[in-house]
């Protein structure tokens, strides 16, 4: 059994996210208690209580999934008594997930970490004035029609790219609200079984995000990124980071790129890995990697109730 982790990005959150290992695990108590004082914000009472619009937001989801992500991987090495490097042979995250990826692997600190995503978030909400961006995913076409269908919009000056290559049959475009609206036209008319916007702020992974990207360049820069301590896997190229020094250009990248994680969890699976375990809050990564790789084991942990299966696959 060849094991990776994996951490989810933004749709994951939900109120009483990571609360079950707060109250249980005083490992996962101490990340969140650290997250909150970096920040000094009051996470904790957002995450555990809402309002679930103030969870939304951008600039607070993302250190939130962080936070539930590093609670759930600190208790499982509490708990088995290993090190990452011990348990795992690789790690990768769905968008925002690629800074827990990178906490967890050993080349973030927690704090470095909190202050990133913080800043990420923020950047990100920032970059294009509510109602002019948009995200929508597209169900039951394949990505040359998808990639069809945007070379075809009828404006030139419109944006609108593959942002998310999630599963076999979804995909997930970014761009201009119209763009994105008339994109979603066609894509039924073409008979995609589903076409729907996205309750999102702002148009992620689209070039829209230039602004934000050149804030995160000039914040990762000042940034000592250590080598990970397992193979990362990237989400712009879908393959493993081999130097520290290629860890910042990622980033700045993934936030105007698209994910490939199809082919990321593809290459995983090629290159051995047969066990994947979702570190933190909600589902979502667990359904995708089951489409796209049906022979691989997935597992959760993200609650007390799931250690016990957990530890059984180190057993």
């Amino acid at each position: 059994m060849t094991i990776a982790f994996v951490y989810p990005g933004q749709g994951s959150q939900v109120i009483g996210m990571a609360k079950d290992l707060y109250d249980n695990f005083n490992v996962a108590k101490n990340v969140l208690d650290t997250v909150g004082d970096i920040l000094k914000q009051d996470l904790k009472k957002l995450m555990f209580e809402g309002p679930i619009e103030g969870l939304t937001l951008t600039e607070n989801t993302q250190p939130a999934l962080l936070a539930a992500s590093m609670m759930a991987q600190k208790v499982l090495e509490a708990e088995l008594g290993k090190p990452i490097q011990s348990l795992a042979k690789a790690v990768a995250g769905h968008s925002l997930g690629e800074y827990s990826a990178l906490t967890a692997a050993g080349s973030f600190s927690l704090e470095q970490a909190a202050v990133l995503v913080k800043l990420r978030g923020n950047a990100m909400q920032k970059a294009v004035p509510v109602g002019q961006g948009a995200m929508a995913a597209i169900l039951g076409l394949d990505m040359a029609q998808v990639e069809d269908l945007l070379r075809n919009a009828p404006n030139a000056s419109w944006v609108a790219q593959i942002a998310n290559d999630n599963s076999p049959g979804q995909i997930v475009i970014s761009g201009h609200a119209e763009a994105i609206a008339w994109v979603i036209e066609q894509a039924k008319e073409k008979g995609a079984k589903r076409a729907l916007l996205l309750p999102v702020s702002a148009p992620f992974h689209s070039i829209l995000m230039e602004p934000a990207a050149c804030i995160m360049e000039q914040a990762l820069s000042a940034i000592n990124i250590r080598p990970p301590q397992v193979s990362v896997y990237a989400n712009v190229t879908a393959m493993t980071i081999d130097h520290p020094a290629e860890i910042a250009p990622l980033l700045v990248q993934q936030i105007t790129e698209r994910v490939r994680w199809v082919e990321l969890i593809s290459n995983m699976a090629k290159d051995g890995i047969d066990t994947f375990v979702e570190v933190g809050t909600g589902k979502v990564l667990s359904g995708l990697i089951k489409r796209i790789a049906p022979e691989a084991n997935v597992y959760n942990f993200g609650c007390k109730d799931e250690l016990a299966s957990i530890q059984s696959l180190w057993a």
